[in-house]
């Protein structure tokens, strides 16, 4: 129950031939100045055992990310402290935009992606998080994002 976005905001096609960027299912470099990796903000849905997750990408300093990568395949990397970054997927169904709210990113066992921590702020998205979602408001997203114009949400 979810939908993810393929590639930071920031990511434009042209950027696959240059040799300093980088884009993989989870994770991203734009120019060799800008990193960021991939992960799930995670919702409850009220009366379900389940979450509903955004799939998104959030940017990381170039020593948090190079530590992400050392970590990555690494047994016990959930024991690994936060990644402070910043959400950079654009996610149209909320406003204010969800571009740059900050982030905690958790590292979890070897194959399966961050959970995102959103700052609980005011952020109808981080409001969401911390308290929760309808299935009724599942459907809604899922009304929003099937008649969307983009194809990556």
């Amino acid at each position: 129950m979810g939908y993810s976005t393929m590639a930071p905001d920031v990511w434009d096609q042209r950027f696959a031939d240059d040799p300093d960027s980088m884009l993989s299912p989870d994770q991203c470099v734009v120019q060799g100045r800008h990193f960021f990796i991939k992960g799930l903000i995670e919702i409850p849905v009220i009366g379900r055992d389940d979450s509903f997750s955004w799939g998104v990408w959030v940017s990381l300093s170039r020593d948090n990310f190079a530590r992400a990568l050392d970590m990555w395949n690494t047994p016990g990397r959930e024991a690994e402290k936060p990644y402070f970054g910043w959400l950079t997927t654009e996610l149209s169904l909320y406003s204010p935009s969800t571009l740059d709210l900050k982030t905690n990113a958790h590292t979890r066992p070897i194959g399966r992606r961050p959970f995102i921590e959103l700052e609980p702020t005011d952020h109808p998205l981080a409001v969401e998080q911390r308290t929760g979602i309808t299935q009724d408001r599942v459907r809604e997203i899922a009304e929003a994002v099937l008649h969307s114009d983009r194809d990556d949400l």
